[in-house]
């Protein structure tokens, strides 16, 4: 019955174009949440158990767990929701009524005190006091789901920072809480004003993995991988030593991400945007990155295969991964147009050196059928990633030909008829301020500048400058 229900869900999802993922992944479940903690560790659990049908039932008791151990109603009914979706069966699909009722009221009770304490401070006018109670407070709203009330709070702990720390803290609360939000600019914004030239904070050097990673996430969320990339790959590689096993170590980021997750999505963005001079100078000859790949070296091996020309082989591995990158929060909803790119910088690097290429030969060197290489050849001249013809009747990729010398020759054309129009232009402009016919502006005389003033006048009188002497 369970498992029915479980096949109906995914049967459905997948027909209404949300992404199923058949296969296990490379990665063991318990060991993978692990590493993060906060809204992400449920938010993946949560995505994982409505994506993959073969880790569902897992991931889905571990995401109750989850929210039950935090005061964020909200999360909790997410997951039963899904469950009762998924697998009606489980006893963890029935809402825990009572727990719910018990959190509500400890929540209400715990912003009473905080708003309580935040008004005595404010009578105080003590502005170190109350800037902790918008902290206090903000952290408290962020715990329990309410992220507008989080941004409001941290917001006005602006007026009350008087040391450069309180203002990184202050960004750094935002940061979170924006990610959270998927107010991607929000991120954007409060980087650069903790990177910002007229405003050097100490304490932000100390944070700089932090600020790359957060800038490259917005900027692989909005879709520019290419300044993503160069973000993830200047991290500093600092945040490759902090414990994430430790809340108190201040290069974690796992609420957000792992050192592991900054060597995939660098890796990935690096190849959809960078041509292989890029890719050798700037990714793997990189000494900051470096220290993230060796996390995961199949990344370096792909983009080493890259840029030796192993298209097939580089492929081979991204593939191999698909599943575990279409089960990650961030890289899911961006992963089809990822490999896209990078199949289209493969195809477009492999048929430089020709001038036809046969279907078949395409498949053998991509590993794939000639149906697929048709479609897939279709799409990149459509939206103009490669410049060619395909001949179906042949079944032959045909590169446009240019001839150089008729280029040079229509340049030199295009160029003098350029000059002679403006030569025109300009001589018809002196003789009409010559003959009188220019309008001038009220006040000033007709013509542009002294010389064209003087010499309407002398035209006008019959003056000769000649005469003055």
């Amino acid at each position: 019955m369970a498992s029915a229900s479980e096949s109906a869900y995914f049967t459905k999802a997948r027909l209404a174009g949300r992404p199923v993922v058949r296969e296990l992944p490379k990665f063991d479940l318990d060991a993978y949440i692990a590493n993060y903690r906060g809204k992400t560790r449920f938010d993946r659990l949560l995505l994982i158990g409505t994506t993959s049908p073969l880790l569902a039932p897992e991931a889905l008791r571990h995401a109750v767990s989850e929210a039950k151990q935090g005061r964020d109603v909200g999360r909790y009914d997410a997951v039963t929701a899904a469950m009762r979706e998924i697998m009606p069966q489980d006893p963890n699909a029935i809402p825990d009524t009572v727990w719910k009722e018990n959190v509500n009221k400890l929540v209400k009770a715990e912003s009473d005190r905080l708003e309580t304490e935040l008004k005595g401070y404010k009578n105080n006018l003590i502005k170190e006091s109350i800037r902790m109670g918008y902290d206090d407070l903000g952290q408290h709203h962020h715990r329990t789901g309410n992220l507008t009330e989080s941004v409001k709070a941290y917001g006005k702990m602006r007026d009350c920072c008087t040391t450069p720390s309180h203002v990184v803290i202050m960004n750094l609360r935002l940061i979170s809480a924006a990610i959270d939000q998927g107010n991607w600019l929000a991120v954007q914004t409060n980087v650069q004003k903790l990177r910002s030239p007229g405003q050097q904070f100490a304490e932000a050097q100390r944070l700089t993995a932090k600020l790359s990673a957060a800038a490259g996430l917005a900027l692989l969320a909005s879709g520019n991988y290419k300044e993503a990339a160069q973000e993830f790959i200047e991290a500093d590689p600092r945040m490759v030593q902090a414990r994430l096993d430790d809340p108190a170590d201040e290069e974690a980021f796992n609420e957000v991400m792992t050192p592991n997750d900054i060597a995939v999505y660098g890796g990935l963005c690096a190849l959809a945007s960078m041509d292989r001079t890029d890719l050798q100078k700037k990714v793997l000859e990189n000494s900051r990155f470096r220290a993230y790949l060796e996390l995961e070296p199949h990344i370096r091996r792909a983009i080493t295969f890259f840029v030796s020309s192993k298209y097939s082989s580089c492929l081979f591995i991204l593939d191999s991964y698909r599943s575990d990158y279409l089960l990650d929060i961030h890289l899911q909803p961006h992963l089809g147009e990822l490999y896209f790119q990078i199949r289209s910088k493969a195809i477009q690097q492999y048929f430089i050196p020709f001038s036809c290429a046969t279907f078949a030969a395409l498949a053998i060197a991509f590993d794939t059928d000639e149906n697929a290489v048709e479609k897939e050849l279709t799409g990149m001249i459509k939206r103009g990633n490669l410049d060619a013809r395909i001949n179906l009747f042949d079944r032959v990729l045909v590169a446009k030909m240019i001839d150089p010398r008729r280029k040079v020759h229509e340049h030199a054309l295009q160029t003098a008829k350029e000059y002679e129009r403006t030569a025109h232009l300009r001589i018809l402009r002196m003789e009409m301020i010559n003959a009188g016919l220019e309008v001038a502006e009220k006040g000033k005389a007709a013509g542009v500048g002294p010389m064209f003033e003087n010499a309407g006048r002398e035209h006008r009188y019959g003056i000769s400058s000649a005469s003055n002497f």
